[in-house]
Formats: structure tokens, C-alpha cells, sequence
């Protein structure tokens, strides 16, 4: 009897006559009325809530069922008098009224989120919980991963000290990097640690292996002050690729040949360029790391080359949850994995023409540059050929032309734009005939890949040649930057696993890591000894298991690399007009050798 209860709660109705769909609802909203004009207990941090509900009454309604014949008396004596009359009948309904209802809520205390990488929260009251951690974390109370870094680099941390981060910026910095090196770096880690700081000038406090444990670095860093001066990174970047990684005097004469790693830690844009103290720094082999927030996304690519290589956080929270991540990056440069470790032939065909245009050529040019940092380039692993293409195509370098990194970036960089127009067919066709040879430096027994750089242009020739290639066990990668028709390149990629679509030149970069670790995949797959063909002039390759052999014809040699003149006897009474000699995987490369001496 909702208007009784109206009469009887006190002034205002709505918050002294309280509905509830339960009980518990109902203690509680009981509760929160009391708290505010009544109690004054309501724990810190809870407040009131008013809610939309609707209160439910069972009720006994009249309904009107119809008109029936009654019979009724008349004021006349001895009278009656038949009439229609109502009939009324009485129903019980569930009848709904909107009302608002009320409720105390008080914070969780793992709204929050406290427990990372996959943790539950477990609430203990209102201010307290405790986190139950997956295995393999659970470093510390918010289950940090039990992490340490256990491959062998050198590794300088680069913090920015400028007025652009603010006090408060560079507290952070100094409070992840203490984070980081607590999680990581354990008594017998072979880590060398050094951190340095900058904003005009740059400094290195703590030299790098100058603390060989944790707890004298920690007091290290502690010591570290701001300075807030200009953001000159690329000067910064120029002076430590020139001194941060100078031995000390007494192994002077001593090469560690650990990887170096610098990690940059910046939240505010540089006021000078750092395209070029960069590029020094990769001329110097150093591998450089980018972290920093969503507002220096793009400065942080510019220095790296490479997305892949950058970390960037979305909130200041954000920062200490990338450790994991910054620990795998790290890692990732002493470890022997993947195309670190593969023996591979790769030959890269970039499109040179006009239909590029000159800009646009640049940045195929950086792409490939920064691709080959991806790679460990000597006679023994990869081995990279570059060809460039308008009208017709050229070799820049063969695949036995450089034996390292440095020497190829190198040649990269004096790469010229041609400008005429493009044939993508004869690119291919060149890659097949004159780069994919045993005379050219490839080696048998090797996976082979082609990565084809184009705008779309000129590929209606392409087809076949690709087919050529694939069918002598040379992958092509078609990357293509821009509109351009479909059917035409998946015919020349042979399957959309090889196609790969890029919008623009300038996100190009951001496929970088897509495309190499495709290519770094299929350099895992297994070799067929006999494609590409290892016998020269007209020679079959005979597949045996584990070997193969070669079978002559007017040649002999291994490889039917010695004319046999008509009427002279064959020069070795082992090596007959046809020859049978088989070959491992473990003699081929060193007889490939042997060929370009020869040669030469």
C-alpha cells in the first residue's frame, strides 16, 4: 500500500521510502540513506549512488466484464422490473512504478589493475588486495616477469635530461630504469651496464661495466640529477656512438665483440637533426633502441629505421609494463636466431624508374639499407646481391661482392636512381640468369630468396620469369607500394603469402618487420641440392641422399666447369667425359669459393 507508506516516511518521500528487488539491495540502500543525514561512518572513498529502478506491487483491481439482465424492483408495489446491470470482476496484476533507488559504492581496490601479465587480483577489504600470479612471474608483489637478461650485450642507457621532459619526466625515467635493471640484471648476468644523460651537453656517469652489481648501480642512478637544459639529441647520439663504448684503459688492447645496444629513453622532440647522428651510430654497428611516449612515435622510427626497434607508451603507467618487451628487443641482438643464424642468398630488386621518381627511390633505397641490419653478412651466412631496374636492369653488387654488414651498407648508400621506364620481367629474368648463379657467388646446397620492390609498374612481363625463378627454388616476395592491379601481381608472387601491399612510401617502414621475418621463415625450410641448377654448361644434377652429383656432357669438374677439348683425353682419370662425383652440403660452399678464385 504504496500511498500508506507515502504518508508515513518522513519528508522528502523519495529518499525515506526506499524499494528494493532484494534483500541485500535493500540493506544496503537502508545504509546509504542512514549515512549521509544520519551517520557519518561511511568508509573513506565511498559515496552514494542514486540508480533507475522500478518497484513492483501485486494488486487487486476492478474490471469490468460486461452488462448482464438483472432484475431490479420498482417503487410501484408488487413490481420488478428486469434491467441490464454491470458485472464486475476482481483481478490481481503485478503492476511496475519508475522510482529511483539508492546504494553505497565504495572503490575496488583492483579497479586499479594492479596485477600485470595475466595476474588476478584478490580484493582484502576495501584498501588492500594481494595478486596471484601466472607462472614465470611474480618478481615482485604485482607479478613482474621473472625475467633476467642472460644474453651477452653492452648496454648504455641514453636518458634525456632536458626541460622538455620536465622534472618529473626524468624521475620516471630514472625510476624505470631502476625497475628494469632490478628485474633483469642478477649477480652472474653478462651484461656490461652504463647510463648516460643528456639535454646540451651529455655526460656518462656511470661508465659502462663500471658496477658489477646490482646494488652499487642502483646508488648510481639514485645520484643522477636533472638538468633541463635544450634537446639536442642527435648530438647526444653522435657522442655516444663516438664515446660510450670505449674500453677501459686496462683492456684497452681487449675486443669484447658483444653486441652493442643503446636504449634511448625521450619524451620531448629534439631541437637539432637526428637523421644523421643516427646513421652514424648504425655505421658504427651500435644497435639503437627508441622509448618514449605516443608524441615522439615519429622521431623515434627516424632514429631507429626501424618500428620494430621502438617502444612507445601510452600513459606514464604504460612505461613500466613494456619491460618484458624491452627485455625480448634487447635480447634479440645477442642471440643467434632466426636470419642471425641462417645461411641464406637474398637479392634484392628495387625499381629505379621514373615512374618511382626520385624521392620515392630514396626510400626503397633506406628500406633495404635498414633490412640488411637483419642479417649477419659474411661467406658462411647471408650472402646479399642488389639489383636495380628501369628498362633494363643492373647489378650493384653480387652476392660475393661483400662480406660485411658495414661493406654493404656502404655500397648501399652510392646506389644511383636511373629514371627511364620499368620492366619488371627483365629484373627477374637478370636475378635468374646473372645473379642466382654458382658463377656469381651462389652457393649450392643455400635457400635463395628475391625481394622485388615496385610501384605496380611495368610487371606485365613478370609472370614468367618469377614462374622460372620458383621453379629452380628461388622464392620471390613481391612488395608493392601503391595502387596497382591485383591478378598481375599475385600472378608474378605466385600466392598471397609472397604479396605484400603497401599505401605509401613513407609507411613502408612499418612493414619492414613483416616482410624479413617472412623471408627469415622460408630460409628455415628445407633445400632441394639440385634447384637452383648447381651444374654448369647443360650439367644434370643428379639428387642422391644427402648429396648430389653432376653428369657432363663434352664438360668435366665437379660441376662441368672444364671444357673437354674433342680428341684429348679427359685431364684426371677420376673425372671421366661424364662425370659421377657427388657433393655434400659441407663441400659445396668451399668449392663455390674455390670457383670465384679461380675465376678471378
Amino acid at each position: 500500500r504504496w500511498e500508506e507508506l507515502h504518508v508515513l516516511a518522513s519528508e522528502p518521500p523519495e529518499r525515506h521510502l526506499l524499494f528494493a528487488g532484494d534483500a541485500a539491495d535493500a540493506a544496503n540502500g537502508l545504509y546509504s540513506t542512514l549515512s549521509e543525514p544520519v551517520c557519518t561512518a561511511t568508509a573513506p572513498g565511498c559515496k552514494v549512488e542514486s540508480h533507475p529502478c522500478e518497484r513492483r506491487t501485486l494488486e487487486t483491481v476492478k474490471e469490468l466484464a460486461g452488462n448482464y439482465v438483472c432484475w431490479k424492483s420498482s417503487q410501484q408495489p408488487n413490481a420488478v422490473q428486469a434491467s441490464l446491470c454491470p458485472f464486475i470482476r476482481w483481478k490481481r496484476v503485478l503492476i511496475k512504478h519508475p522510482s529511483r533507488c539508492f546504494r553505497t559504492v565504495c572503490p575496488d581496490p583492483c579497479d586499479s589493475q594492479p596485477c600485470q601479465n595475466g595476474g588476478t587480483c584478490v580484493p582484502e577489504g576495501l584498501d588492500r588486495y594481494h595478486c596471484l600470479c601466472v607462472l614465470g612471474y611474480g618478481a615482485d608483489v604485482h607479478c613482474a616477469a621473472k625475467l633476467s637478461l642472460e644474453c651477452g650485450v653492452d648496454l648504455l642507457f641514453l636518458v634525456d635530461s632536458s626541460a622538455g621532459v620536465t622534472l618529473e619526466g626524468f624521475l620516471r625515467f630514472k625510476a624505470f630504469l631502476k625497475r628494469f635493471l632490478q628485474a633483469m640484471v642478477g649477480q652472474d648476468s653478462p651484461v656490461s651496464v652504463g647510463v648516460a644523460q643528456y639535454d646540451d651537453d651529455v655526460r656518462i656517469p656511470i661508465e659502462l661495466g663500471q658496477h658489477k652489481d646490482t646494488l652499487g648501480l642502483m646508488k648510481s642512478i639514485d645520484t643522477l640529477n636533472f638538468s633541463g637544459g635544450r634537446t639536442l639529441t642527435g648530438r647526444a647520439l653522435q657522442y655516444i656512438a663516438q664515446h660510450g663504448f670505449r674500453s677501459t684503459p686496462v683492456f684497452a688492447d681487449v675486443q669484447d665483440d658483444l653486441p652493442r645496444v643503446v636504449v634511448l629513453l625521450t619524451d620531448s622532440k629534439s631541437q637539432d637533426s637526428v637523421a644523421e647522428a643516427a646513421k652514424y651510430m648504425k655505421d658504427q654497428n651500435l644497435f639503437l633502441i627508441g622509448v618514449g611516449s605516443s608524441f615522439v612515435r615519429a622521431e623515434l622510427s627516424t632514429v631507429t629505421g626501424n618500428p620494430q626497434q621502438t617502444i612507445v607508451y601510452s600513459d606514464p603507467q604504460d612505461l613500466f609494463s613494456r619491460i618484458p618487451e624491452l627485455q625480448r628487443k634487447i635480447c634479440s641482438v645477442g642471440r643467434s636466431e632466426g636470419c642471425q643464424a641462417q645461411s641464406l642468398d637474398l637479392a634484392f630488386a628495387v625499381d629505379a624508374s621514373s615512374g618511382v621518381g626520385l624521392e620515392n627511390f630514396l626510400h626503397l633505397r633506406h628500406f633495404v639499407r635498414s633490412s640488411c641490419l637483419h642479417f649477419v653478412i659474411n661467406r658462411d651466412v647471408t650472402q646479399i646481391a642488389l639489383v636495380i631496374y628501369g628498362s633494363k636492369a643492373h647489378t650493384v653488387f653480387a652476392l660475393d661482392t661483400h662480406t660485411s654488414n658495414s661493406a654493404v651498407l656502404q655500397a648501399i648508400e652510392q646506389v644511383p636512381f636511373l629514371g627511364d621506364s620499368a620492366s619488371a620481367g627483365s629484373a627477374l629474368l637478370h636475378v635468374y640468369s646473372d645473379v642466382m648463379t654458382v658463377q656469381k657467388g651462389a652457393r649450392p646446397g643455400v635457400n635463395k630468396a628475391v625481394v622485388l620492390l615496385t610501384n605496380g609498374g611495368g610487371m606485365q612481363d613478370a609472370a614468367a620469369p618469377a614462374q622460372q625463378l620458383r621453379h629452380n627454388g628461388i622464392l620471390v616476395f613481391v612488395v608493392v607500394i601503391g595502387d596497382a592491379e591485383r591478378d598481375t601481381l599475385l600472378r608474378v608472387a605466385g600466392s598471397p603469402s609472397y604479396l605484400v601491399h603497401v599505401s605509401s612510401y613513407e609507411d613502408l617502414q612499418y612493414y619492414q618487420g613483416l616482410i624479413m621475418e617472412r623471408v627469415c621463415e622460408e630460409a628455415r625450410s628445407p633445400v632441394n641440392l639440385c634447384k637452383p641448377n648447381p651444374c654448369m654448361n647443360q650439367g644434370v644434377c643428379i639428387l642422391g641422399p644427402g648429396s648430389y652429383r653432376c653428369e657432363c656432357h663434352g664438360w668435366e669438374g665437379p660441376h662441368c666447369e672444364t671444357r673437354v677439348l674433342q680428341g684429348d683425353s679427359p685431364r684426371s682419370p677420376a673425372l671421366p667425359l661424364r662425370s659421377h662425383v657427388q657433393w655434400s652440403p659441407r663441400g659445396l660452399q668451399h668449392f663455390s669459393r674455390a670457383l670465384q678464385h679461380s675465376k678471378r
